[in-house]
């Protein structure tokens, strides 16, 4: 079946072909229409030119655009760390190792409430306009409890990542060197049949360089493509190490000397950013427009966790990466869709084209820049995913 999907004030299609306005970043096209049949589009342009369909849908004069990809997130745990914010907000510092307190928690959680949980948080981000989510384990660091985390995100999403090489566990503390040995053994055995990909946090408290190179290539062999985490908590070698294995992307990037951003240009590595990260730890927030400047594909991302980002709101993510990192908001809205897909090596999603998913969020607003400009206001009027309205 077809549906017509007409009367589109202002269309984000992150599509390379001319457009209607001067932003050929988004590939506007004002008075559009788009056909969408099965699950793929297929038909994007004027909307007096539209072909006729089975259904009309009248977007009202309203912006549609890509559906968001949301590329970082750990939405598969359980209990509070409200208390910890709140001892941040009151000027303690962040470290890595409040994770030892989710950890706790989650092993603790039957599935049935580990899987209740990701729903409501999986729902949240539907009614944001999130359609595509990557979840990682790591918040079990067992041997059950990581390949029963990424059983229950394996119903969510084929976007999965065993993150075994979160923190040590405690009862590895005098025993780092046998975890990790454990996270290359046994636990990615158990891990790799629900995941598609491996990461590893490379950042002091966590693993070293070399620890995390063997976590990769343990997970290269087992066929998972490789992403990591670094340099969110201070300069480090592991954007350097994503570069040189030309990982899909390397995420956080808060702290960039010369040296990375040029690694990564040269890579095609895409950077991941997490803002949400940074307005919940206070710490300083990464320099988009250096590496933006600089060629380097950027991604948005929640990196929704109860720890230091518990927000599942990638429109939130926007207005800040604009007001905070150097972005405009067409560079963020790209970020945070067509950027998204690049970091998850997609080409089905993050863009409006014919065959691509039929993915969309529609906005209460004539344009894109109103997630920005009006930031905290729930402008998502309506969400589809795969052709078909989920929240509307």
């Amino acid at each position: 079946m077809a549906v017509l999907i007409t009367n589109i004030g202002e269309l984000v299609t992150n599509d390379p072909e001319p457009s209607t306005e001067a932003d050929d970043l988004l590939g506007i096209r004002t008075d559009a229409a788009l056909v969408v049949e099965g699950t793929r589009v297929a038909w994007v342009g004027p909307a007096a030119e539209a072909p006729a369909a089975d259904e009309v849908f009248d977007a009202g004069g309203r912006a549609v655009l890509p559906g968001f990809v949301d590329s970082h997130s750990h939405l598969v745990f359980a209990g509070d760390r409200a208390r910890e914010f709140a001892a941040r907000m009151a000027g303690e510092s962040y470290a890595a190792g409040g994770i030892r307190t989710t950890v706790a928690a989650t092993r603790a959680a039957t599935d049935e409430q580990l899987t209740a949980h990701v729903a409501r948080l999986v729902q949240e981000m539907t009614r944001q306009g999130t359609t595509t989510v990557e979840i990682k384990s790591g918040y079990g660091l067992t041997v059950h409890d990581e390949a029963r985390s990424l059983a229950v995100a394996r119903q969510f999403t084929d976007e999965t990542t065993f993150l075994g090489a979160h923190v040590v566990p405690a009862e590895y503390a005098e025993d780092p060197a046998g975890y990790v040995e454990l996270v290359t053994g046994p636990m990615l055995e158990a891990a790799a049949p629900y995941a598609r990909w491996i990461d590893a946090f490379c950042e002091r408290g966590a693993f070293d360089v070399d620890q995390a190179r063997a976590v990769l290539a343990a997970g290269a062999a087992h066929g998972l493509a490789g992403r990591l985490h670094a340099s969110q908590l201070g300069p480090g070698p592991g954007i350097l190490l994503a570069a040189e294995l030309g990982l899909a992307a390397v995420d956080h990037c808060t702290y960039l000397t010369d040296g990375d951003v040029d690694a990564l240009s040269d890579s095609g590595t895409v950077a991941t950013l997490l803002p949400g990260v940074e307005f919940s730890t206070r710490q300083p927030y990464p320099d988009a427009r250096q590496l933006l400047d600089a060629g380097v594909t950027v991604a948005l991302a929640s990196d929704c966790n109860p720890g230091s980002s518990f927000t599942s709101s990638v429109p939130f993510c926007i207005a800040v990466a604009v007001r905070e990192m150097g972005m405009t908001p067409a560079e963020a809205v790209h970020a945070a869709t067509y950027g998204g897909a690049r970091a998850l090596l997609r080409e089905d999603v993050g863009r409006l084209a014919v065959g691509a998913r039929a993915d969309l969020a529609l906005l209460d607003a004539p344009s894109y820049l109103h997630l920005a400009y009006r930031p905290g206001v729930p402008l998502v009027a309506g969400t589809w995913v795969a052709g078909r309205p989920v929240h509307a």
